[in-house]
């Protein structure tokens, strides 16, 4: 595998001290746009490396893909040489991301404030359950936490009736994007200024804010107005999938012509001038009733003739897949979505590739996912600290 990173960020330096995923995935993204990112890991490693399946400890397979690109230096921050070694690296780095506790922070010396006059151009992320400065700045909070928090969890019982997590973990992805977005407007910021910042990353505000984009509805205005909060179409209890004669699928036709052209191949063409589905704001007031007919026309049509039939008069409509089916289709193939490597321990894995097409500094996949600590000597050395200190 070639080491040589290629992507946008390449030359910048990110120190990573983050556990779990929410810290560790948005250190894969700014690592796979071609940052040298520094995991610092304490003894042990990060608590996902010893998740199943693996094939060898410390080396689960999900560790393997967000943690890839990185360089591995293992500290125990507990012991003052173990500090200095942690501060030499950041006098070489231009962002530091840590999803560690404020309070945990604080009792290490390691909160901005301790570091922010002696590397003023550092810019400093720092990600957890709740704002710092408020009663539940400390309060530990993992993945359902965030989705109970921020109305996710409503959102699901209203639809259901039974209060049920989202089956992925929504809140640490969103929030780790966010990670990235900060860290790469606060280095724009010091480019331009030469000064640092400290950003906060809270997730409650992080996740209300997302579910509000929509689901503030009726409650933007003062005062509220019907439904309130809460965007009534997302919420239909009819909004599922469809059946057809063979599978399932989502058609969904959005503009009138969508829906004359749904209406009349279905042999309900009348359906289009009732007045409850005649323009968006009464389809959108109606949208129990409207999912409720559609799913009642679909059966009579294989997955295949509604396809065809969408495809010729642009209604969006695609087949539901298992994960399986959506990682190994002929699109995800074509892309190089997933990508079988040779890891020189683990053997033949699969990693999700970058997403995202860049046509002059393309991201990818460089550096496999190491040991723990097997870059400390490397990394402390390229950093003017002495490794032999930790001993």
């Amino acid at each position: 595998m070639d080491e040589t990173p290629t992507g946008p960020l390449t030359g910048l330096r990110v120190v990573e001290l983050a556990t779990v995923i929410m810290g560790p995935y948005a250190g894969a993204q700014l690592a796979d746009l071609g940052a040298d990112v520094v995991k610092v890991e304490a003894p042990g490693g990060d608590p996902t490396r010893h998740f199943e399946p693996r094939r060898h400890p410390g080396m689960a397979g999900a560790a393997l893909n967000f943690n890839r690109n990185k360089r591995s230096v293992c500290l125990d921050l507990k012991t003052g040489a173990g500090r200095d070694a942690l501060l030499a690296l950041l006098a070489t780095a231009d962002a530091f991301v840590t999803n560690v506790r404020p309070g945990a922070l604080r009792r290490l010396g390691l909160a901005y404030d301790d570091l922010a006059d002696g590397l003023p151009g550092l810019v400093y992320v720092s990600a957890q359950g709740f704002r710092s400065d408020s009663a539940l700045g400390d309060n530990a909070a993992y993945d359902d936490i965030l989705q109970a928090a921020s109305g996710l969890v409503w959102l699901n019982e209203q639809v259901t009736g039974e209060a049920y997590y989202v089956p992925t973990v929504l809140a640490d992805k969103v929030c780790g994007l966010f990670i990235v977005q900060s860290v790469l407007a606060a280095l724009r910021h010091r480019d331009r200024t030469g000064e640092g910042q400290h950003v906060e990353v809270p997730m409650a505000d992080t996740m209300i804010a997302f579910n509000l984009v929509e689901h503030l509805a009726g409650a933007s205005l003062e005062p509220a107005e019907e439904p309130g909060y809460g965007y009534p179409r997302v919420l239909s209890k009819q909004r599922r999938a469809c059946r057809t004669a063979d599978g399932w699928m989502c058609i969904l036709p959005y503009n009138d012509r969508n829906w004359r052209d749904f209406f009349a191949h279905a042999g309900r063409p009348e359906l289009s001038a009732d007045p409850r589905f005649a323009d968006m704001p009464a389809r959108v007031a109606h949208a129990d009733e409207l999912y409720g007919q559609v799913r009642e026309l679909t059966p009579q049509f294989t997955s295949a003739q509604w396809q065809e039939f969408c495809d010729r008069v642009s209604i969006p409509a695609h087949p539901v897949y298992s994960l399986q089916e959506a990682a190994e289709s002929e699109y995800a193939r074509q892309g190089g979505l997933v990508q079988t490597v040779q890891h020189p321990t683990e053997g033949a894995c699969r990693l999700v590739a970058p997403p995202v097409r860049y046509s002059r500094t393309p991201p990818g996949i460089y550096r496999h996912f190491p040991p723990v600590g097997a870059d400390t000597g490397q990394v402390l050395a390229e950093a003017g600290f002495d490794p032999s200190r930790l001993d």
